[in-house]
């Protein structure tokens, strides 16, 4: 029997607020912060104390919504969700339930097979918990616990089951993380935890509507790991159902370092939790004014950004999502493609993407550092479209500005890089190069045309790279093409 996936993704996003969810301790980075320094007696849970909602993480939770295409309820309310975990300092979990602040949204994404649209459940405001750190120590294991991030706000935003492929799965991901970062509401960080997926996996017999039993994959902090998790998951339930056992409906964990799952726990329905609204929370009201306002001030977000980039500067689909992905590097594209005076604005997009990523890679950095600003890089691409210098020479230049910062016309003229077109120059090249190689021009007389190739990185190395290519290529050409004529049998 062939099988379908079934999959639905839970996301979990922290908001980037200056203070906690329900106090006003300040929100730090766990990976660099010193353990239990951004604490107070309500993000630890003691008693007696009163939480109070941060206006900011609400309007943060509107942006996201509005821009998920998100019903806002008017009216939502906080609940508990109870149980017990180590880091969870309350014993309970202050979360929404029943009300959340938004439902039914969707979330349009690009798939090899063409666009499609995944359901967007609900989006939810709570709080995150503490942080263990497992340590063995002189044979002695135990765990710490750090509650810096306790109370931290958080956002579920949560799918319908409308993914059937890893594909699918990764793309909803992908473009949901680039809409938090320029909403500005998240770095986007996986390494950190600041973004987290849980994953939601059955497996039904394909052509069924009827869904399977799911398990829930939690914290994958990486698109890799959901990928493999995911798969992983799905491979396993559909050993067992062609074995004629039963998946379990459970939470399960990932093993980065075995590549499989493994079982925490069975999995909780709503009852397990005994929600309850929140005693010293009252109602969350939202007012229709402050939708239209947040509405009005949302910024392009990357899908409409990515069909004007096609349309506008005739670039392709893929080069136009990769630009996009990045808010900053969208910003970037598109200031040094109006600058250009010459160079078509594809060239851009092919020049970011390739020396541009693979600079950033290299150094570490994002394109707010770069030293290279849209206006230098149009100029050097103009001087390029108008036959100033090569693509090699660009290439060259690039390099240094890139570590200097130097404009491109300071380089090419202190290091003669200007290129040469002259054609009597490259005549007199071509014909000692020839001259100097009779035993290649003989195989190539005799069949062995592929070093036509060799000849042309012969001319360019004696002319420095700095010859105009398309004419050196022609000047060869004409002289191979001699040479065989007259070396045609009488």
């Amino acid at each position: 029997m062939e099988y379908e996936p079934v999959i639905g993704l839970e996301v979990h996003a922290e908001l980037a607020t200056e203070s906690k969810m329900f106090c006003a301790c300040r929100v730090v980075d766990s990976t660099q912060a010193p353990p239990n320094t951004a604490v107070c007696p309500v993000c630890s849970g003691m008693p007696g104390v009163l939480p109070v909602v941060n206006y900011k993480a609400v309007e943060m939770g509107l942006r996201v919504a509005l821009a998920l295409e998100c019903e806002v309820q008017p009216f939502s309310l906080f609940a508990r969700k109870n149980y017990f975990y180590p880091d969870l300092p309350k014993g309970y979990q202050i979360s929404q339930y029943e009300y959340p602040l938004a439902r039914y949204g969707k979330l349009t994404i690009p798939t090899s097979q063409g666009e499609r649209t995944i359901r967007i459940r609900r989006v939810h405001l709570e709080e995150d918990t503490g942080k263990l750190t497992h340590v063995n120590q002189d044979g002695v294991s135990f765990s710490l616990v750090d509650l810096n991030r306790a109370g931290v706000p958080l956002l579920e935003i949560v799918t319908e089951p409308d993914m059937f492929t890893i594909e699918e799965a990764r793309a909803y991901a992908y473009e949901l993380r680039a809409i938090l970062r320029y909403l500005g509401v998240n770095s986007g960080d996986l390494e950190k935890g600041i973004i987290r997926f849980e994953a939601n996996v059955s497996v039904r017999p394909r052509g069924s509507q009827q869904l399977g039993t799911r398990t829930e994959i939690k914290n994958l902090n990486s698109f890799r790991a959901m990928e493999r998790a995911v798969s992983y998951e799905i491979q396993r339930q559909i050993s067992l159902l062609e074995r004629g056992e039963s998946v379990l409906q459970e939470t399960v964990g990932w093993n980065e370092a075995t590549g499989e799952t493994y079982s925490q726990r069975g999995k909780e329905d709503a009852h397990d939790y005994r929600y309850f609204p929140e005693p010293d929370l009252p109602p969350l009201v939202i007012e229709p004014g402050w939708i239209d306002t947040l509405k009005q001030k949302l910024p392009e977000l990357p899908r409409a950004k990515a069909h004007r980039f096609q349309m506008i500067y005739r670039i392709t689909e893929s080069e136009a999502n990769l630009l996009v992905e990045d808010a900053a590097i969208a910003s970037y594209f598109e200031k040094c493609a109006w600058l250009l005076k010459y160079a078509p604005p594809r060239s851009v997009a092919h020049w970011i993407l390739g020396e541009y990523f693979a600079w950033l890679r290299q150094e570490g950095i994002g394109i707010e550092k770069i030293k290279v600003s849209p206006a230098a890089l149009a100029e050097l691409l103009d001087l390029l479209a108008k036959g100033k210098i090569n693509q090699l020479t660009a290439k060259t230049v690039l390099t240094e500005m890139l570590q200097t910062g130097r404009p491109p016309a300071d380089i090419i003229s202190e290091r003669g890089l200007e290129q040469v077109s002259d054609v009597d120059s490259i005549n007199s090249t071509v014909d000692a190069v020839l001259a100097a190689h009779p035993a290649e021009v003989t195989s190539y007389l005799a069949g062995k045309e592929t070093l036509s190739n060799w000849f042309f990185g012969q001319v360019m190395r004696l002319m420095q790279g700095k010859a105009n290519p398309q004419i050196v290529q022609s000047v060869l050409q004409s002289r191979l093409s001699s040479l065989k004529e007259k070396n045609l049998p009488s």
